[in-house]
């Protein structure tokens, strides 16, 4: 069964925004060339969160979980994301969507966060 991960951020309307998610994206593929890997945007950017899962199902994926790249769980995470992920099941139901928790809700990125929170400016 061909696994697809999909990338969810928010957007922006300064193309720049995205590197960081674009990097991240590129680091997911190479450390696991078995997973397809797309990165979609809620607004103001493309591909959108359904188009790009339609891109996974023209893959051969059948399971696909949808990681939304937010620090927390804000309204788009608890209106949007369901209405979108709906949207997802209904076009494609042979595809098992799964949502997974905020990025910023696991354990290890909170870590990561409070370590670089504590560095000091000068890299020391």
């Amino acid at each position: 069964m061909k696994r697809g991960l999909l990338l969810f951020a928010h957007g922006a309307r300064d193309p720049r925004w995205a590197l960081p998610f674009e990097d991240i994206a590129r680091r997911v593929r190479a450390a696991d060339p078995s997973v397809a890997v797309t990165l979609a945007y809620l607004e103001f950017m493309s591909p959108g969160l359904v188009e790009a899962g339609a891109a996974l199902v023209g893959q051969g994926c059948e399971r696909v979980e949808v990681l939304p790249l937010f620090l927390g769980a804000g309204g788009h995470v608890r209106k949007d994301v369901p209405n979108l992920m709906a949207q997802l099941q209904q076009a494609h139901p042979e595809v098992t969507w799964s949502l997974r928790p905020t990025i910023g809700e696991e354990e290890s990125v909170i870590e990561a966060m409070a370590r670089c929170a504590l560095r000091t400016g000068d890299g020391v």
